[in-house]
């Protein structure tokens, strides 16, 4: 059973899910559900969103259409004021189902046909479509938790500046790759 290309979507999406996280970490509580303004979107609502997407998408992922009748995407961006629980509950909620389904694929199954809004997709189609979907919504995340920070934000990734620092304490095996 062959799980590398699984095993390095996972590890995406789990970089993915660690960034949202990290973006969230550094919002205030009153901030999670600010609204830069009128029509754009609060932390919240690209939560509800994300979760939303990925439940839908995850859920009876081989057998069932990816887009739910159950699912009310409209109402994921509606202003909303929540608290951090609720916030962080609602993302594990939409990440938990993710996991549970790239838990029990294996590379073997990646040509399978799945559905998503009437479009048949390959296995393989439909994780990279829901991955590009999923970094394009958590990068809004960073952007907004950045913003509102400002000069307050801790860097999620290297540090302006920090470039040649970071690679001077990278694993000489890394170091020689660049080289």
């Amino acid at each position: 059973m062959n799980r590398d290309f699984i095993d390095s979507v996972s590890a995406e999406y789990r970089r993915y899910k660690k960034l949202g996280e990290g973006a969230l970490a550094q919002a205030t509580d009153a901030e999670l559900s600010h609204c830069p303004g009128p029509e754009d979107n609060s932390l919240a609502m690209i939560v509800w969103h994300i979760a939303g997407n990925l439940k839908s998408r995850f859920t009876d992922f081989e057998t069932a259409d990816g887009e739910k009748p159950w699912r009310n995407r409209d109402e994921e961006f509606e202003p909303r004021t929540v608290s951090r629980a609720e916030v962080m509950a609602k993302w594990d909620d939409g990440w938990q189902v993710v996991f549970a389904v790239l838990d029990r694929l294996t590379d073997d199954t990646l040509h399978k046909v799945v559905t998503i809004r009437q479009q048949p997709l390959t296995i393989h189609q439909a994780l990279h479509r829901s991955m590009a979907h999923t970094s394009y919504h958590v990068g809004q995340m960073v952007y907004i938790a950045k913003a509102l920070r400002g000069s307050g934000w801790r860097t999620l990734s290297i540090p302006r500046g920090a470039s040649q620092e970071f690679f001077q304490k990278a694993d000489p095996i890394q170091r020689s790759a660049k080289t």
